[in-house]
């Protein structure tokens, strides 16, 4: 199982592929705000992991595995997201709390976030009755 920060890294570079194509140690670096000595020591790891292979000057792709665990730490912190604006949280700060919980939630707990977002999708007027409460608690 990687780590939160192995599970950043995973996410940005799955994201950058998905963008572009391909993701460089300085694009990781950039997009994650850390010097690119960091970066290029987590894809050795993450290559010895085997999540993705990584070539000294040629690059990285991700396995099968990084894909997968990739695709999956997207959907997570787009769930939350969306989880997140539903019960109102101010959109300012709906990225910075995902930052804050996502690392820190059993995939259980996940799939039942789902469960709830699904429930207040399905029926618009229960976010209109989430809206009210939140109206009169305030």
């Amino acid at each position: 199982m990687p780590t939160p920060s192995m599970e950043d890294y995973i996410e940005q570079i799955y994201l950058l592929i998905e963008d572009k194509g391909y993701a460089r140690v300085s694009d990781i670096a950039e997009a994650l705000a850390v010097h690119p000595s960091s970066v290029t020591k987590m894809v050795q790891k993450l290559d010895k992991d085997e999540y993705l292979i990584y070539e000294k000057y040629r690059g990285l792709v991700l396995t099968n595995k990084g894909k997968k665990t990739g695709k999956r730490l997207v959907y997570r912190h787009d769930l939350l997201e969306q989880f997140l604006r539903i019960i109102g949280v101010d959109e300012d700060k709906i990225y910075n709390d995902v930052e804050g919980i996502e690392h820190h939630l059993s995939w259980n707990a996940i799939d039942r976030i789902g469960d709830l977002v699904q429930f207040f999708e399905e029926d618009k007027e229960r976010v209109n009755t989430l809206r009210n409460i939140q109206k009169n608690n305030d």
